[in-house]
C-alpha cells in the first residue's frame, strides 16, 4: 500500500509535515459593490452581482464577521469591488480573522493599520493590455504605493497577447522587489483578441515554467499548477462544474457529491446574499480559467496523488504555493 511516508524522503516529508497540520478554512467575502476601475472582463460587474443593497452599518459587519470566525473560517479573502474603498470594514475582518486583501492597488493599505495583512494587487497584463481591458496602467501607480512591501505580491493575470511577452512584465516586478503568482484571464466580456487558443496555451505554459526558473526569488508558482492552469486537466480528468471544489456549501447540490473545499461560502455586501463560487453564476465551468479554483481542485485531491513520489511531491509544491501567498508559511 502506497502511503505518504513511503513515497517521501526525509527532507519531502518534512515540508509535507509543515503544510498537512495548516487545516485551512477559507470564504470569500464582497467588501463592497463599488470600485475605482470598470475592468473588461471583471466577473463580479459582468455577472451582475454587485445588484444588492450593500450593507453600511459596521456593528453590523462585525456581528458578521463573528459569526463567520464561530463558523470556522481561519482565512477571509476580502474582494469586492474595491475592498480599499472600505479600510474600516477591512479592518473589521482584519482584527477578527487572518485576512487577505485582493486591490487593484490604486489605494494604498496603509501598513500602520495592517501591519502585515498580506495584499494581492491584480495586473492584467503590461502597459497598453491594462488600458485596454481597465482604462489605464495602473502598475505605474501600484508600484509605487507597495514597493519592496514584503506582505504583497502580484496576481498577473496573463492575457493571450502577453503570450512571449510576460518576461518584461515580470522584470518589472522583481526590480520594485515585489512577488508575482500568474494565473488567465478568463475573458468573461468577450472582449476582441483576447480569446485563448490552445496553441498559447501550450507556449505560455513552457513560458511560465521559464519564468519560474528565471526568477525563483520573485515568481510564486509551481510546474505542476502550469499544466493544469493551462490544459484544464489533472490526473486525466478536466475541470469543470463537476470537479470544481470552490462552491457555496449552501448551494452545491451536486450528486453525487464532489471534494470541495469544507465549509466555503462566498457571500455578497449585503451579508445575506451568497454567490454560487469563488467567481460568478455566469460564468461557464467549461472555460474557467481561475488560478484559484485551479489550486483548490489539486489541493482537495490530495488521496488521487497519492500514486507516485513525483505526484505526490507536485501536490506538495501547490500546497506550498498557496500556503505562501496567503502567507501561511514563509516565502
Amino acid at each position: 500500500m502506497k502511503t505518504v511516508s513511503s513515497l517521501l524522503d526525509p527532507l519531502w516529508y518534512e515540508r509535507y509535515k509543515r503544510i498537512s497540520n495548516l487545516n485551512i478554512r477559507s470564504s470569500i467575502y464582497d467588501v463592497t459593490n463599488r470600485c475605482n476601475l470598470r475592468c473588461k472582463g471583471c466577473f463580479f460587474f459582468s455577472s451582475g452581482e454587485h445588484h444588492v443593497q450593500e450593507e453600511t452599518d459596521l456593528k453590523k459587519w462585525e456581528a458578521f464577521i463573528d459569526r463567520e470566525k464561530a463558523r470556522g473560517v481561519n482565512l477571509a479573502i476580502l474582494i469586492g469591488g474595491e475592498p480599499t474603498l472600505c479600510m474600516d470594514r477591512v479592518e473589521a475582518f482584519y482584527k477578527r480573522i487572518p485576512s487577505y486583501c485582493a486591490t487593484n492597488g490604486l489605494i494604498k493599505v496603509p501598513r500602520d493599520r495592517f501591519p502585515d495583512m498580506m495584499v494581492g494587487i491584480s495586473l492584467w497584463g503590461g502597459g497598453e493590455d491594462e488600458k485596454i481591458l481597465r482604462g489605464k496602467d495602473t502598475f505605474a501607480i501600484s508600484s509605487r504605493n507597495y514597493e519592496g512591501d514584503p506582505y504583497t505580491y502580484y496576481l498577473y493575470t496573463v492575457t493571450p497577447k502577453q503570450v512571449g511577452r510576460i518576461e518584461p512584465v515580470i522584470k518589472r516586478i522583481a526590480d520594485v522587489g515585489l512577488k508575482v503568482h500568474l494565473q488567465l484571464l478568463s475573458n468573461d466580456e468577450g472582449v476582441d483578441g483576447f480569446h485563448w487558443h490552445e496553441g498559447e496555451l501550450r507556449d505560455l505554459r513552457v513560458e511560465m515554467d521559464e519564468m519560474l526558473e528565471r526568477y525563483p526569488q520573485t515568481v510564486i508558482s509551481s510546474k505542476y499548477y502550469h499544466e493544469v492552469i493551462t490544459t484544464g486537466m489533472m490526473l486525466g480528468r478536466r475541470f469543470g462544474w463537476r470537479e470544481c471544489p470552490s462552491v457555496t456549501e449552501s448551494l452545491d447540490n451536486r450528486q453525487p457529491p464532489v471534494r470541495r473545499l469544507i465549509h466555503f461560502y462566498r457571500w455578497a455586501a449585503d451579508l445575506k446574499t451568497v454567490h454560487r463560487c469563488c467567481t460568478s453564476a455566469t460564468r461557464d465551468c467549461a472555460t474557467c480559467k481561475d488560478g484559484a479554483a485551479h489550486m483548490s481542485w489539486i489541493m482537495v485531491n490530495k488521496r488521487d496523488h497519492i500514486i507516485s513520489t513525483r505526484d505526490l511531491q507536485n501536490w506538495i509544491e501547490v500546497y506550498e504555493m498557496f500556503a505562501k501567498l496567503y502567507r501561511l508559511i514563509p516565502w
